[in-house]
């Protein structure tokens, strides 16, 4: 008797990456998307009721981004591993992803056999992380001292920061105080070794972060 096919989970903003993605691993008798979604909370929706065994998520996604939704995932199904699938190859978008809970880092320029290898090894409880990824995470542990990773909400600020939003404006995308901002700002350059807001944008573009 053939072992029951891995359900999974596409979570991406990218109309054409989701359709493509789906059309392609619905070729594979062993993997069944049994959702896709735009949003990550939208993804999160499905995977409450669909209880996926592998949640494939891009990062870069409005709202809630994939590394706060990893803590989400995390929270609420449990049982659900995250793979991100990005196309930066930045220390930071991969240490922080680790961080929060990811079981792999696969990057979207790989071939589809070696995005089912990952899902495959996910989903038996194991971490995938693709070549170019390796080789970076190799890199971080061999080069000079690393710096602190940064918290999911510490990552929205930067990010928004990097995109020239004044506090004010973070706080309004965050859903939380300008004076709140403010200390994550401190923070973030604080871990980062920066003491401007035009390094913490040189910082974001240097590791690909925007």
């Amino acid at each position: 008797m053939s072992e029951k096919p891995i359900k999974v989970l596409l979570v991406d903003n990218h109309p054409l990456v989701l359709d493509g993605l789906k059309a392609i691993l619905e070729t594979f008798e062993r993997i069944h998307v049994v959702g896709v979604a735009g949003l990550a909370l939208a993804g999160l929706e499905i995977a409450r009721t669909m209880r996926p065994q592998v949640a494939l998520m891009d990062i870069n996604m409005p709202h809630v981004n994939g590394i706060e939704a990893l803590e989400l995932f995390r929270e609420q199904v449990p049982e659900t591993r995250v793979l991100m699938l990005s196309m930066h190859d930045s220390r930071e978008y991969i240490s922080t992803s680790v961080m929060h809970g990811a079981s792999g880092y696969v990057l979207k320029d790989v071939s589809t056999e070696e995005i089912v290898e990952a899902i495959e090894m996910v989903a038996a409880g194991g971490t995938y992380f693709s070549s170019g990824v390796a080789d970076v995470l190799l890199e971080r542990r061999s080069g000079g001292e690393a710096v602190q990773p940064l918290t999911a909400r510490e990552y929205s600020v930067l990010l928004l920061i990097a995109g020239g939003q004044s506090n004010k404006q973070v706080a309004e995308a965050l859903s939380i105080s300008a004076a709140t901002v403010e200390t994550h700002r401190k923070k973030i350059k604080k871990k980062l070794g920066v003491s401007s807001t035009a390094g913490l944008t040189r910082y974001a573009i240097e590791n690909g972060l925007v």
